[in-house]
């Protein structure tokens, strides 16, 4: 098979312009009250990656760090790498995702599909050795490194739409909490300084995946093997971030992939970080001083990503 780059189209203003995903009130049976719910999973490549692969490589063209049909790189264990695979194709760029070994194939078969390159690393050594590799291919390819963990752009798209977005389709003037995981950080350190920007009071919640023990091949990369994502201490755009009022909801893994289910079964096709996230939503709001608080919640991405994994076991 034949597997050169076929020559790339001009991509004109309009087909590359910016895609607004819903912001939804969602309830779950035996989960009270409602979480304002931002459907990420809508963008292009299925998640909210979309945002920072666009925003920071078209940033990096018109700054000319990255040239046309030049080469980038970037350690992802999924959800970035695909989004930066789909960026890439679109622009004409060569793309090479490098990922811990243990990742679903189906993040693997989907990067490829785009015409990016697939490089795994050790499991053992998780997305820390990821980063290693991706740094000396940068350095022997001079490629474009993105540096997701500790790149201010990252947090600067979601700062800059996300909230805005959020802003502009919630039908209330006061957002109280607002709930993420953390992986590179971007998602709750961009959102949360967006609607400060825009005078909110808003509290950042860190959802916390707690590992119950049960062995999973999901992860090698996160505070819990069977929670994709979200990963201690490698986000320096998250260490940096001046958040004194910062909350922290501990919620098992099981609960999340168990909410994850339940959020399927009401339609919404979403990953294991959307159950995290929106368990951990209720319980902030739980937690909560004022009376009624407006909690914000991301979905960040799509269930195909997962079909070989345990989330669709007993399916």
């Amino acid at each position: 098979m034949d597997s050169s780059r076929p020559s790339m189209p001009h991509l004109s203003r309009c087909s590359s312009s910016r895609v607004t995903t819903p912001l939804v009130c969602v309830s779950l049976p035996g989960l009270k009250p409602s979480i304002w719910c931002k459907l990420e999973y809508l963008n292009p490549s299925g998640s909210t990656k979309d945002r920072i692969a666009r925003y920071i490589l078209t940033k990096a063209i018109r700054q000319g760090e990255l040239l046309a049909a030049g080469v980038v790189v970037e350690a992802s264990s999924g959800s970035t790498s695909i989004a930066m695979a789909l960026a890439c194709a679109q622009l004409g760029l060569t793309f090479v995702a490098v990922m811990p070994e243990g990742v679903s194939n189906e993040r693997v078969m989907m990067i490829r599909a785009y015409g990016a390159e697939v490089e795994l690393t050790a499991k053992s050594d998780g997305i820390a050795g990821a980063i290693n590799r991706a740094e000396n291919i940068s350095a022997d390819r001079n490629a474009y490194w993105p540096r997701q963990f500790s790149n201010a752009d990252n947090a600067n798209a979601h700062r800059n739409e996300t909230a805005q977005e959020i802003l502009s389709q919630i039908d209330t003037d006061s957002i109280d909490l607002f709930v993420s995981g953390v992986g590179t950080g971007g998602t709750l350190v961009g959102v949360t300084e967006g609607l400060r920007d825009a005078g909110c009071n808003v509290t950042p919640v860190l959802a916390r995946p707690i590992d119950t023990g049960v062995m999973s091949e999901v992860e090698c990369s996160s505070f819990s093997g069977r929670i994709p994502g979200v990963v201690d201490g490698l986000s320096t755009i998250f260490a940096n971030a001046n958040f004194p009022t910062l909350q922290e909801i501990e919620v098992s893994d099981g609960e999340a992939i168990e909410v994850t289910r339940q959020l399927i079964r009401c339609g919404f096709p979403v990953g294991p970080s959307s159950g995290l996230n929106f368990l951990a939503s209720v319980r902030a709001i739980e937690h909560h001083s004022a009376d009624s608080p407006t909690a914000v919640t991301v979905f960040p991405d799509r269930m195909e990503r997962y079909f070989s994994t345990e989330l669709f076991a007993d399916i």
